[in-house]
């Protein structure tokens, strides 16, 4: 038992590691909740959140003459030390938890006091003289400090996800200048339609993912909005008058995003609106992300029984009993984890319905699911563009090959010989194994010059003027 302090709550008393940080109630989550295996330690950013908010509600507890200025400077300095990276394996619970997040922000106050505590030349536990509740969690409810430091957190990861997309977009964009002059047929439907560029088909991959990157700005604007005040319910209970916008105009100097008050703490308190929509930016850009690669599946598949227009990177062997087979692996696992942002945006949707009355309990699940597909998404993201776009190479010959014995390319002959004629052309071609090429020739349709200048691939791959 030497190596175990005692704590009590309301519960009893527990043992705690005696060098612990952390302290009861974040004992008890560890003994209670064994759910996913994904710890709070797992996601760094959200104990950055934790440790703004704390550091900004102990100014403004200071401002307002509730903390005198040694208990302040040392609760801001741990919180300087948590958001620099230390003592991160202090929050040992599992993202997954009943109660609303009252672990997590319990695990954050024990830390921070324990940690104060040690300053200030004193026992782990002695909180008489820097206690979770009184000092650290001063004019703060869960209802509010817990939703506070997951939208902070969520800012931050933001900027990392809109990071890797910038990145593979920039990857795809290099791919299409590469491929610029490469003709291919184009398809729809699977089907042959009318050539394009390879290059074309990349720099649309690129601009596709680019529409995403303002979206997902745009949606996490909405997290700046916050409720730190609203304690319990949003009626202030226990924080002093003015405190809700002070914190929030600290809370803006200390992280560095343009956070407000929201206008209506009992409204802002269970309300999880923000979380839902920028959820479904996550699911927007899983969606295309997870289309593109499975393009790139169909493009490079073969190598003699397929598209075969792209050579993706190998990676490794595909098939213990096939030799020589070697599989699209990088984008079949980035399919994979949209798959998984499917599954995980619609937990955040059930998990924002399931608010009751004055409060969300079930944030801990939704906060979780959205950490998830940023972290998911963030790994993908870089693995697609280091693994298999940036290696991409382009089978020319059999790009240029496809188009010349394509019925596709009759489409571009509508204008001149009519559809009925380009029907019947493309039927006999189908039918005959004859070229469209020599059959619009056999029937005198068109002169051998005209019929080369509208065939002419390149001339197929804009608008033109019809002579």
């Amino acid at each position: 038992m030497e190596n175990f302090r005692k704590e009590s709550d309301l519960l009893g008393e527990l043992n705690v590691p005696s060098n612990a940080y952390y302290g009861v109630q974040t004992q008890r989550a560890i003994n209670n909740f064994k759910i996913s295996g994904q710890l709070l330690s797992s996601y760094p950013h959200f104990i950055k959140g934790l440790a703004l908010v704390k550091k900004a509600a102990a100014k403004t507890n200071y401002e307002l003459g509730l903390l005198d200025e040694e208990m302040y400077f040392k609760i801001a300095e741990t919180c300087d030390e948590l958001f620099e990276g230390k003592l991160h394996d202090q929050f040992p619970i599992d993202m997954i938890q009943g109660g609303a997040g009252t672990s997590v922000n319990m695990n954050a106050n024990e830390v921070i006091a324990n940690r104060v505590l040690e300053k200030l030349g004193k026992n782990k536990g002695d909180y008489q003289y820097c206690s979770p509740n009184d000092h650290v969690n001063l004019s703060q409810s869960t209802n509010d400090a817990y939703p506070t430091s997951i939208k902070m957190a969520l800012l931050q990861m933001n900027e990392i996800l809109v990071k890797k997309v910038i990145e593979i977009v920039a990857a795809f964009r290099a791919k299409g200048e590469e491929f610029h002059d490469v003709i291919k047929m184009g398809r729809t439907q699977l089907q042959d339609a009318v050539p394009m560029t390879l290059g074309q088909e990349f720099e649309a991959f690129a601009a596709n993912l680019e529409e995403d990157i303002e979206k997902l700005n745009n949606n996490a604007k909405l997290f700046v909005e916050i409720n730190m005040g609203a304690t319990a319910i949003g009626t202030g209970l226990n924080a002093p008058p003015g405190y809700a916008k002070l914190c929030a105009k600290n809370l803006a100097e200390i992280s560095g995003y343009p956070v407000v008050s929201a206008p209506n703490l009992v409204e802002a308190t269970p309300d999880t609106g923000s979380y839902v929509i920028y959820s479904s930016a996550m699911k927007r850009l899983a969606v295309k992300l997870s289309k593109i690669c499975s393009d790139l599946r169909l493009l490079s598949s073969g190598p003699r029984a397929g598209f075969y227009e792209i050579n993706l990177p190998p990676m490794q062997p595909g098939s213990s009993i096939m030799p020589g087979k070697v599989n699209p692996v990088i984008p079949e696992v980035v399919n994979q984890v949209c798959f998984k942002v499917f599954g995980n945006d619609l937990t955040v949707t059930f998990a924002a319905e399931a608010g009751q009355l004055q409060l969300n309990v079930m944030e801990p699940v939704l906060s979780h699911a959205i950490m998830e597909n940023i972290h998911f998404l963030c790994n993908a993201l870089d693995t697609l563009r280091e693994k298999c776009v940036e290696g991409i190479t382009a089978n020319k010959e059999v790009c240029l090959n496809m188009v010349k014995h394509s019925i596709g390319i009759v489409t571009a002959l509508n204008p001149y010989i009519g559809y009925k004629n380009s029907t019947e052309i493309a039927k006999e071609a189908l039918e005959s194994g004859k070229s469209v090429y020599n059959l619009v020739l056999e029937h005198g349709l068109l002169t051998q010059e005209k019929l080369d200048e509208i065939l002419d691939p390149k001339n197929m791959l804009k608008p033109h003027k019809l002579v």
